[in-house]
């Protein structure tokens, strides 16, 4: 595929981030992206690989997590064709099997670039950028409806609730497929964790935006401000659709008991990254108040959650950041247990991090640390948190307790799963691997069935789950 020395002729070049002194100072997107024939140069860089690693999911770690793209994205093919100059083809190519490139080549973490062969002793090849090139290429000049355009119209009616990756690719394929699509959303916004979950210097808003007024005019309604069991019945549900797809995320936050959780000032990290996105929104630009001058934030969670937390306490002028890990740190380089193609499991710095140490926040991540409790001011505002070392099996070590001072403390230790209230109302007790229930007429689709993951991992469920209802749809009615 592409040049077959490619690799060897092009350096790798990312798209580059903003300067850390000038991104701090609002909420537009992290990166910039590369000349067009930059691009072409890194899509190049793409081997003639004999057994390519990086459009096929690879498991390991007792299937806990995959090297290489779990949606069997086709990623030597669109890269040729990048390469060539073919972009259109490229996006077409792509769109099988990964309708919103705009996403994944923001947000994703990129597992396929890990497994590439050039990664087995180099950095790999740029695989998300190229994505991401493609995608916005697309939009620009207006691929992105040629290929959403549906098929003829089978009069079939579908449901689908949520309106995050999952279910915006459910609704996307369908769509397609002719059938008629009305997702229903209880946030006021569309795209679920796309919309309020993920921060706009990593995904900016309008991108999500534009693909749902698209989606509107191909065809899906949308229904905002709709809850399931309050606003709409499963019964309402199942008299005017024939199927419903249960595409409602994983968005249960892990909780900390620990004595003073009830204090003010201690929120969910989503919580709180989804109020700073709501008052960005209202304000239309990328610059909001310093709302956090003077305050000093703890973060409780080591992960991409916690690392846009930090980001977002920056940039809303917090006097101090400091982030909590129970887990012990990574270690430098990788082992040899952890060999090429698993994801390697090294120490690294995610964007916020960077800009946290940036702004004077020294020693900013504290490893095998956790919160005990939470001290109150006197008035029933958090003042601090008790913190201790802990050992094997997190246990606390005696001696190490200490205090820290803190105005807001934000978890962000991930999610427990879906919102089993919703699953009840629809008689949903057992969820089976072909995305079908015990209840005939709803099938669960992205992290709703499989749990916290990635966005690319919600839109293949959404995918596979929209094919599932079409293939059983259209047997019946060929019958």
């Amino acid at each position: 595929m592409a040049d077959p020395n490619g690799f060897l002729k092009y350096k790798r070049v990312d798209n580059p981030y903003r300067e850390l002194a000038d991104r701090i100072r609002d909420f537009a997107e992290l990166q910039i992206p590369i000349s067009n024939e930059e691009r072409q140069k890194q899509a190049a860089r793409c081997m003639h690989c004999d057994v390519p690693f990086c459009h096929d999911g690879i498991f390991y770690g007792g299937k806990r997590a995959v090297s290489g793209c779990p949606n069997d994205n086709h990623i030597p093919e669109w890269n040729d064709l990048v390469y060539h100059g073919a972009v259109k083809r490229a996006y077409e190519r792509m769109s099988l099997t990964n309708p919103f490139p705009e996403f994944t080549g923001r947000v994703c973490p990129a597992p396929c670039e890990k497994a590439c062969a050039d990664a087995l002793n180099s950095a790999g090849i740029t695989i998300k950028d190229n994505e991401r090139f493609i995608g916005d290429t697309a939009n620009e000049n207006g691929w992105v409806y040629e290929m959403g355009e549906a098929g003829e119209r089978t009069g079939v009616k579908i449901a689908v609730i949520g309106s995050g990756p999952a279910g915006l690719a459910a609704a996307w394929r369908l769509n397609r497929l002719g059938h008629s699509v009305t997702v229903f959303e209880k946030s006021d916004r569309f795209g679920g964790l796309l919309m309020y979950g993920i921060p706009n210097m990593k995904l900016d808003k309008q991108v999500v935006q534009q693909r749902i007024d698209l989606m509107e005019k191909l065809g899906v309604e949308f229904v905002a401000n709709t809850e399931i069991g309050k606003d709409l019945t499963y019964e309402e549900l199942a008299e005017s659709y024939e199927r419903v797809i249960l595409a409602i995320g994983a968005g249960v936050p892990r909780d900390l008991q620990a004595p003073g959780r009830e204090l003010k000032g201690i929120e969910f990290a989503v919580d709180f990254l989804t109020e700073t996105t709501k008052q960005l929104l209202e304000a239309g630009e990328d610059k909001l108040p310093k709302t956090l001058e003077g305050k000093k934030v703890v973060v409780i969670g080591g992960g991409d959650t916690g690392n846009d937390c930090i980001g977002t306490a920056v940039r809303l002028g917090a006097a101090s950041v400091c982030q909590l890990e129970i887990t012990p740190s990574l270690p430098l380089e990788r082992k040899s247990n952890n060999a090429w193609p698993e994801w390697p499991m090294v120490l690294k710095h995610g964007y916020g991090q960077e800009e946290g140490a940036f702004v004077g926040n020294e020693d900013l991540t504290q490893y095998t640390v956790t919160a005990t409790g939470f001290i109150d001011d006197g008035a029933g505002n958090v003042a601090g948190l008790k913190v201790s070392q802990v050992g094997p099996g997190f246990k606390l070590i005696d001696g190490t307790e200490e205090v820290l001072e803190a105005d807001l403390v934000l978890l962000a230790m991930g999610f427990v799963g879906a919102d089993k209230s919703v699953f009840d109302a629809f008689g949903v007790q057992e969820i089976y691997d072909d995305y079908k229930t015990n209840n005939p007429k709803v099938y669960v689709a992205g992290d709703a069935r499989r749990g916290p993951s990635l966005v690319i991992w919600a839109i293949r469920e959404g995918r596979k789950t929209a094919e599932a209802v079409d293939a059983v749809i259209m047997e019946n009615v060929r019958v």
